[in-house]
This record gives C-alpha cells, sequence and structure tokens, in this order.
C-alpha cells in the first residue's frame, strides 16, 4: 500500500522528479508502463529496480493548458542537474559469475536462474530488437561479456544481411531500452571524439530503417528521451539560445551515483553545441525530430505520442523558435555557418538551402500533427504565412537553370524600384565561370544561398534532394534536379554516391571561405567530398517523382565496393575513388542510408511516410503573389479596432 502511495505521490506531484524511490520489485510491476522512467544498478545485486519520474506537465488533455504553462512546467527542472535528472540508477547482483548483459550499457539482466528478468520483459515489450546474432567477447578486466564489431564480418550471406548487423551492433540503450544508434563503431581508430554519441540527424536513417522493418520501439524511446532532453537549460558563456533547440547529440554515460560509492547510475548527457567544434548550435535537429515523429504515426499507426502533451508542447516550442520575428527581410531562415550537415565552416551562413528544405518540411509535418485547439489557432495561422511565403521564396529566387542563367548573366543592377527585377542585386560578374559550362541544357537546380547581392552557385545535395520530398519545389523544378543528376552522373555520383556539394572550393577561395581548413580539404569531407548516406534522400525523392531506376542504379554502384571499404563516412577526390583520408570506418549512417534505399526500392509505396505532396492552398496563394502589385502591400496596416482620441 506504501508503494501505491509513492507511486500516486510521484504523479500528484509531491515527490521531487528524477528521484529514485525505494520499491520492491514486486510492488513495482503493475507501474512500468509509465515512460521515461529511472533506474537503479548498483554492482553487488541481481536485479534492476526501475521506478517512474513524473512529468511536471498536468495529466489532461492538450487544450485545457497552454503553450505558455506547457512551456515553464517543462523548463521547470532545469533547477536540477543536467545529469542528475537523466539519471537511471540501475541494481546488477552477484550471482556466481553468471550475470550476462547484451553491451556495455547494460541492455538486458539475466538472474541467479539465467532467466530473462521479467521487469525488462515488460518494459521492452513485445517489440523488443532482436540480437542474438551480436559476436559477444569476455572483459579481461571485469570478467563481463560486450559487444565486439570484427574488423570483417564473418558469415554475412549478402551486403543488406552485413548492414542489418553492423546496424543492430550499433544500437545504444539507456537503462536496458534502446534509444538510438551510435555514430560510427570504428574499430582502427583510437581517437572517438563523439563518434560514440547518439546524433539526431545521424539517427534519422537509422530510426527509418528500424520503421520500415516494423521495429518501432527504438524510435519510440528515442523520440521521447530526446524530448525531454529539450528543456534543459543550454548556456555557453552565460547566454542562452531558446528553448525549442533540441540537442545535437547526446552520449549514456555511467557515473558514480552521488552519495553510494558502492552504486553506479546511467545518465543521458546531450549536447547543445556546448562541446561542439566551433561551438555552433545544431538548427536542423528539431526539424529532423518533427520529421521523424511523423513517419513514426505514419508506419505505426500510433498516433497517441505524438498526441501527447509533452509532444504537442515540444513542436510547438519548435515552431515558436523557427517563427519568432526577427530583422530578416525573407522568410528564409538566417543561420550561421556549420548549423546542419554540413557542420564546420564552408561559406553556407546566411539562408542555405538544406535547412530552408527542411524549415519547410518541419512546418508541413508540425501542421498535420498539431492537435485543432483554440491556442494553436495563432500559431497555424503564422504557420501557413510562413509556408506560402517559404515556398514562393525558394521557387522564385533560389531556381536556377539554362534560361534563368542567361537572365541573371543580363541583369541591370543598383535598381531603386519596388518594381526591381534583380530584387537582391545580384552582379553579373559573380556567375562563376564553371558554371557556363556545367549547366545542362536540361535540367536545373536550387541554388545553395542567397542574400543581398550574393548567390552561392554550389549544388548542394541533401538541400535539392528535400526540396523534392517535402514538395518544396514545383513538379517540373522536380524533374529538373532528377535530370540534372542524371545529366551530371559522372561528377555527382561517380564511383561513389552522392557528392555533398559540388564543386569544390580550392585555392585562395579555400582559404578565405574555409579558414585553410585541414578536413574540408578541395574534394574531401564536406568540401565536395562523396557521402554514401545521401543515398535514402535521394531514392525517397526518384520514388516520389516515380523515377525509382535512378536511385537503383546509384544503389548498384554503392553496393560494388561500400562493403569491401567497410562502410566509411565519405570518400575523397573528384570521382570518389578513395576512401576519406579522416572516413570513420562502419558509419552508422552510412549503413542505414544504404538500408533504407534498398527497403524503399523494394517496396516504394513505403516512401509516403516520408513524403509531403504540394498544398493546393500554397499553389493558390502563389498565384495570388504573382498577379499582386508590391505597391499594394505597403502602407499603415488596417486595424479592426477603433480608437476614440
Amino acid at each position: 500500500m506504501a508503494t501505491v502511495e509513492g507511486v500516486l505521490k510521484v504523479f500528484s506531484g509531491a515527490a521531487p522528479p528524477g528521484r529514485c524511490h525505494e520499491t520492491s520489485h514486486s510492488s513495482m510491476t503493475s507501474s512500468l508502463s509509465v515512460n521515461p522512467f529511472i533506474s537503479r544498478k548498483k554492482r553487488t545485486a541481481s536485479r534492476k529496480i526501475i521506478t517512474p519520474y513524473h512529468s511536471k506537465l498536468p495529466l489532461g488533455g492538450l487544450s485545457n493548458v497552454s503553450l505558455e504553462e506547457a512551456s515553464s512546467a517543462l523548463c521547470a527542472n532545469r533547477r536540477f542537474n543536467r545529469l542528475e535528472l537523466f539519471s537511471c540508477k540501475c541494481q546488477q547482483a552477484e550471482n556466481d559469475g553468471e550475470t550476462s548483459t547484451r553491451d556495455g550499457n547494460g541492455s538486458w539482466f539475466m538472474d541467479s536462474k539465467n532467466e530473462l528478468n521479467p521487469l525488462d520483459t515488460m518494459i521492452n515489450g513485445p517489440n523488443l530488437l532482436d540480437f542474438s546474432e551480436t559476436p559477444l567477447v569476455k572483459d579481461d578486466k571485469e570478467g563481463t561479456q560486450k559487444n565486439c564489431i570484427p574488423l570483417y564480418p564473418a558469415n554475412v550471406d549478402s551486403v543488406e544481411d552485413e548492414a542489418w548487423d553492423l546496424l543492430r551492433d550499433s544500437v545504444v540503450y539507456y537503462c536496458g531500452t534502446p534509444v538510438g544508434t551510435i555514430a560510427a563503431t570504428d574499430p582502427t581508430s583510437s581517437n572517438v571524439l563523439n563518434y560514440d554519441q547518439v546524433f539526431i540527424r545521424d539517427f534519422v536513417p537509422s530510426g527509418i530503417a528500424f520503421l520500415l522493418k516494423g521495429e518501432y520501439e527504438i524510435v519510440r524511446n528515442f523520440i521521447l528521451h530526446t524530448l525531454q532532453l529539450q528543456s534543459w537549460e543550454k548556456t555557453m558563456d552565460c547566454h542562452s539560445p531558446g528553448q525549442g533547440l533540441m540537442p545535437a547529440s547526446f552520449k549514456v554515460r555511467t557515473l558514480p551515483l552521488e552519495g553510494d560509492d558502492s552504486a553506479m547510475e546511467e545518465v543521458l548527457d546531450p549536447d547543445f553545441g556546448e562541446a561542439a567544434i566551433g561551438r555552433v548550435a545544431p538548427v536542423d535537429s528539431g526539424l529532423w525530430w518533427i520529421i521523424l515523429l511523423r513517419a513514426y504515426g505514419k508506419i505505426s499507426g500510433d498516433r497517441s505520442v505524438q498526441e501527447r502533451i509533452d509532444v504537442q508542447t515540444g513542436i510547438k516550442m519548435i515552431l515558436k523558435l523557427c517563427l519568432a520575428d526577427g530583422f530578416d527581410m525573407f522568410p528564409t531562415l538566417l543561420v550561421t555557418d556549420g548549423s546542419c550537415m554540413i557542420d564546420r565552416r564552408m561559406g553556407i551562413h546566411g539562408h542555405p538551402l538544406e535547412i530552408q528544405s527542411l524549415f519547410y518540411s518541419a512546418l508541413l509535418c508540425a501542421r498535420e500533427m498539431l492537435a485543432p485547439e483554440d491556442g494553436s489557432a495563432d500559431l497555424i495561422r503564422a504557420l501557413n504565412n510562413r509556408l506560402v511565403a517559404l515556398s514562393f521564396h525558394i521557387r522564385e529566387y533560389y531556381w536556377i537553370d539554362l534560361r534563368k542563367l542567361n537572365e541573371i548573366y543580363r541583369y541591370n543592377t543598383e535598381e531603386y524600384s519596388y518594381d526591381a527585377v534583380n530584387k537582391f542585386n545580384i552582379y553579373p560578374d559573380q556567375i562563376p565561370p564553371w558554371l557556363v559550362e556545367w549547366i545542362p541544357n536540361e535540367g536545373g537546380y536550387l541554388i545553395g544561398n542567397l542574400q543581398p547581392a550574393h548567390m552561392d552557385f554550389r549544388f548542394f545535395s541533401l538541400g535539392n534532394f528535400w526540396a523534392i520530398v517535402s514538395g518544396l519545389t514545383t513538379s517540373e523544378q522536380s524533374h529538373a534536379i532528377l535530370d540534372l543528376v542524371e545529366a551530371k552522373w559522372a561528377d555527382l555520383v561517380a564511383d561513389m554516391p552522392l557528392k555533398i556539394s559540388y564543386p569544390a572550393l580550392e585555392g585562395e577561395e579555400w582559404k578565405i571561405i574555409t579558414g585553410s581548413d585541414p578536413k574540408n580539404t578541395p574534394w574531401s569531407y564536406h568540401n565536395a567530398g562523396s557521402w554514401p548516406t545521401l543515398l535514402w534522400q535521394f531514392t525517397v525523392a526518384c520514388i516520389k517523382m516515380n523515377r525509382p531506376e535512378i536511385a537503383a542504379r546509384a544503389v548498384e554502384i554503392a553496393e560494388r565496393r561500400i562493403s569491401r571499404d567497410r562502410w566509411p563516412e565519405y570518400y575523397d577526390t573528384k570521382k570518389a575513388r578513395f576512401i576519406g583520408k579522416q572516413a570513420r570506418l562502419f558509419q552508422t549512417w552510412s549503413i542505414a542510408g544504404y538500408l533504407v534505399a534498398k527497403l524503399l526500392l523494394a517496396d516504394p509505396s513505403l516512401a509516403k511516410i516520408l513524403v509531403t505532396d504540394e498544398d493546393s492552398e500554397l499553389v493558390n496563394a502563389f498565384s495570388c503573389m504573382i498577379s499582386s502589385n508590391p505597391r499594394r502591400k505597403r502602407g499603415r496596416k488596417s486595424s479592426p479596432q477603433s480608437y476614440i482620441i
């Protein structure tokens, strides 16, 4: 009875969050459906004891809570230490040397009878991923078994089978349940850096692969745990970014339990950019999180996750951060260099295409998932207005083909007029010589960036492919992008798909723009290196446009050597002939990107979980914008209120 009262106190808010309450095994089995949870691990115990912690959010429906109240409740946890609150405290016993774990985080525990602990069975549920093929080796120091990833996997029937084995070996556990996949499991590298962490953007292809396989639990856990991390305090030099920022990555750490030297606890330690190289905030993390959340709901049929009040609040916090008013005259998101997949200085500061494509996609996904209520009306109105303006801006001003290039070549400059053709005062001399010869007669693409007096004419693969997937481009533009890829196959695909950007920055331009970055040398890494993970975005784009044969051709090229090369992070040189000079092997999103491409080509109908179609309301709005006179938009806004002076 005392145990039941203790649990009720947790839900009512009487007990402090993130604390472990002493509870017996038998009395807690009825309350294990609550997530997230905290467990306690002791070096000399035999079982995990798991107790839930409560959220400070009200348990009622979303309609009873305002965004401000919900945000305040989520952020109330800030007064607790980050590691202290996201801790998992588990007890593990000594049982005549027969205790075994499936990985270093303690994913499973066996009791002295060599039976699976029923607590774990209840937590993991029927959808527990099968890791029975994971090779185990003996740790001489501790006498326990750990995951071992062989340098050359043995007994693999196919490249696809090997990829699945490697993907499952990369799974990270927190309190016995899967919560993500680490960035890389390279046994040849002694310098781990942050490749042993779970990155939000890196996990997306892994999550999609698991969803396509019908293994939903890991994605659900990832969504909910990263959501809880969203509310942590994020500070660098006494300054904090907006509350809606999602972390770039997190790591499961095992630390001594405060006040008990004989016990250890697992904690989730997020990085919001405070420890990242260059200290850049990950703008794309929240956008990818929304996209993955929608994909989870569409394929699993489990809409209860996106309907949760904390998830609804998380979506709104991300939108509030992205839709905040600023000084910018453009509807595109203004970000600093290195705030997305290209996370080093590469001259993409401003309004990079990758961020705009993900932003547009996330807005559409969020609109689809937001619960209809009075409190969301203003947010949805702002969201719809931004969708119209953003789509028009990208389609009209980012698009480049031979006809548009010739138009820019003949631009007049210094036009002071509301009806100016050269609205951004682009100087024709900015057209690079390589582009004049490179652009095909048929085909086109979205440029990489647009700012006053500046157009970045480089081709960025992810931004263009996801513009197709999200419907940011028109049907004609989408086909033209794929036409360009086919026409320039030798440059963009070559010996290993796909170039992250094209062409490379070289010479003085490389020195000035990258700061002479030794990792981003010409035709390497983000400077026009080739990244196999881009296969999955490319495949979705091709399937949407009913041209899957293009993606199949790229996958076939990758299969010729990616397994033999041990799944590198990226490839170098113009034709992608070399494994990247600093590329990690067994890079998880290279593995997952290949698997997603294979699964989607096997069943193209599954691509619908990622695709968003062109909105007819937006199309109508575009025609109104194009036909309207800019002068009509000037003047004081009309107010429905009357004032007596």
